[in-house]
């Protein structure tokens, strides 16, 4: 993913080089993803690890899963508290 295309150019066929050309996007999806990771862990009390990011058996990965599909379901509901039936 971090790498997209390796290209060849060559500069009158007598200087070559290689270029890589990088993927900014995924470059900034991961250090944000990083980012909101290692707050949830800091204010949360959880171990930070940084090898724990996407892995799904990892508890604190799933723990943060569980936080963030909380907060998109609180901002689905527009912030409203729903009393149970009974």
């Amino acid at each position: 993913m971090a790498v997209q295309f390796t290209t060849l150019d060559n500069d009158k066929r007598e200087n070559s080089k290689m270029s890589i050309k990088f993927n900014r996007e995924a470059y900034t999806k991961v250090f944000d993803d990083l980012d909101k990771f290692r707050d949830y862990c800091r204010f949360e009390g959880k171990v930070f690890n940084e090898a724990d990011m996407y892995k799904k058996d990892s508890y604190v990965w799933q723990a943060y899963g569980k936080y963030q599909n909380y907060l998109r379901a609180k901002a689905r509901n527009g912030g409203r508290n729903f009393k149970p039936r009974r």
